[in-house]
């Protein structure tokens, strides 16, 4: 992670709880006329917390927007791509980064972002190759004590 830090801070930086519950209390007050803005800052609000639940309504939140709002569009990818990539979901994270940066090429948050799902990427597909690989050695070893135990017969 090293030098992506200061980029990509947002991806280990929640919000205080009570951070966080101001934002909540404004978008329940809204109710169901909640401005884009309002939905916007929570759904930021939400990525940004340690939380699985919260990560993903506000990846939900965030999907609203970037469907019923165009014009806000841009301002969403990249924290749905933090968002995704919070929890793990590493292909759509690459997918809204990737369009982000096809439209701001020089976008620092973005890049960063970019380093942080290339190490996750090849750290879990390294870990993926030691497991298969493991799994493919026991299973190797009990097949032999399976065919030594059957020559023996």
């Amino acid at each position: 992670m090293g030098s992506n830090l200061p980029y990509a801070a947002d991806a280990e930086s929640p919000l205080r709880p009570e951070e966080l519950q101001v934002l909540r209390a404004q978008y329940e007050k809204e109710g169901e006329f909640v401005g884009v803005q309002t939905k916007f800052n929570y759904s930021w609000g939400l990525i940004k917390s340690s939380t699985r639940s919260d990560q993903q309504d506000g990846v939900r939140l965030l999907s609203e927007i970037f469907r019923n709002a165009p014009e806000r569009r841009r301002e969403c990818l990249y924290y749905l791509a933090l968002g995704n990539y919070k929890l793990g979901n590493y292909a759509e994270a690459r997918r809204y980064n990737d369009l982000l940066l096809d439209h701001e090429p020089g976008n620092l948050q973005a890049g960063s972002l970019r380093g942080l799902i290339d190490e996750k990427v090849a750290r879990e597909g390294m870990m993926g190759v030691a497991i298969v690989g493991g799994v493919a050695v026991a299973a190797g070893v009990i097949g032999s004590m399976i065919f030594r135990s059957a020559r023996r017969r």
